[in-house]
């Protein structure tokens, strides 16, 4: 009886894991989505191929080296073996978290849409998440935590706090692509003379399914990062649902209505709750999230009109710097002082969020570098013109309007 009892949880827990990958996983159609709804109609089908080929060498390369780099675990073992433990939930949790890791390429395709190589920035997301981004997953989350956690408890009074990635997936995927973005410069008439020339977007009704696909989706990457039922939170799920409407509100008073800002508004308070979504109380998360959305607002116009970056998606302000302020946001709203459940201090949270920072724009510069020098990151003039979809998979997102 109580093994039927014991095996009935560990079933639980993996079916419970298991809808948390699938909800997760289906965020990548989000990705794709919001970026095919913002760039031009001649780059939309590279867009959709670009975060499937990702996904899929993710795939790989996170089982056979990510997960064991960051977990300390493998796979290459029959498959009995691998169904011995705990009816396979080490190999589900996997899956979970390589939906996470994936998710670094696919923010970093949002930044560099339309003008980069395929094949190079293919390299580039196997090579962060084979390695940059399971180094420091290890560090937070996986098999060699303890040392930095306990070096953070020491020294700032409360080890560093990330429940669902605000720093360790957003913040990092955003920094990384900050490099890649400034290597590859800006699209061709993006800037006329010194002035901005803003590039209007394809498709609204894609961008807002792609931010639809991607809310609902953040409440099995949020809701289900308890990673078992034991842990289940509806704080948690409250959290990110109070974040998200913040995000809207915010973002549409801050953009005048535009509808662009309101949803990646929900997002961007999407984003800024997860490291603390476990432990704020729901007002905290509001503000939060609505803080989040100002960031997009305000961050997004500084960076395209002032510093004249062109970051298509905006992914560096709305995963970097929004995933960072969501880290430290968490040794804010965390505490008990703004009615949170406590365990966290700013200076531990200020700490791993910078730590982040400069890791990811480190090792972004060296890779986009070395790319750029050797093989080429960019495409060719002639190939931009003709743009992405024809240049690289000679074919039109709608051939029919080609045809003579």
């Amino acid at each position: 009886m109580e093994y039927a009892a014991q095996s009935f949880a560990v079933g639980g827990d993996v079916l419970f894991l298991m809808l948390g990958a699938v909800m997760v996983f289906a965020m990548h159609a989000g990705f794709a989505f919001l970026e095919v709804g913002t760039v031009r109609k001649k780059s939309q089908t590279n867009a959709f191929v670009k975060i499937l080929t990702d996904w899929s060498v993710s795939t790989i390369i996170y089982f056979l080296i990510g997960y064991p780099i960051a977990y300390g675990i493998d796979f290459l073992a029959p498959a009995a073996d691998l169904m011995s433990d705990n009816q396979g939930f080490e190999m589900v949790r996997f899956f979970f978290l390589l939906c996470f890791a994936a998710c670094i390429p696919a923010i970093i395709s949002g930044g560099i849409a339309e003008r980069a190589r395929f094949w190079p920035q293919v390299l580039a997301g196997a090579i962060f998440v084979g390695l940059t981004y399971p180094l420091f997953e290890s560090l937070i989350w996986g098999q060699n935590s303890s040392g930095l956690q306990a070096f953070f408890e020491n020294t700032f009074g409360a080890p560093f706090h990330d429940f669902a990635g605000s720093v360790v997936v957003h913040s990092m995927g955003g920094w990384l692509a900050l490099p890649a973005v400034l290597f590859l410069g800006s699209r061709a008439g993006r800037f006329v003379r010194g002035k901005s020339a803003p590039i209007p977007i394809s498709n609204i009704p894609f961008l807002a399914l792609g931010s639809w696909i991607l809310a609902v989706g953040w409440f099995g990457f949020n809701v289900m990062s308890a990673q078992s039922l034991e842990g289940i939170s509806g704080l948690v799920a409250l959290n990110s649902l109070m974040a998200m409407v913040g995000g809207v509100l915010f973002a549409l008073v801050a953009g005048r209505n535009d509808p662009g800002f309101a949803h990646n508004g929900a997002l961007a308070g999407l984003i800024a709750i997860c490291a603390g979504s476990d432990i704020m109380h729901p007002l905290a998360a509001f503000l939060v999230g609505g803080i989040g959305a100002l960031i997009f607002v305000y961050g997004f116009q500084w960076e395209q009109e002032k510093l004249k970056i062109d970051d298509v998606l905006g992914v560096w302000p709305l995963h970097g710097i929004i995933g960072s302020w969501g880290g430290i946001a968490a040794g804010i709203f965390g505490t008990p002082l703004f009615g949170g459940m406590g365990g966290v201090t700013f200076a531990s949270q200020l700490a791993g969020t910078l730590l982040a920072v400069v890791y990811a724009l480190v090792t972004g510069a060296i890779v986009y570098g070395a790319i750029t020098k050797t093989i080429g990151f960019r495409l060719d003039e002639e190939e931009e013109f003709q743009g992405p979809d024809l240049a690289i998979h000679q074919i039109h997102a709608y051939p029919e309007d080609y045809v003579k």
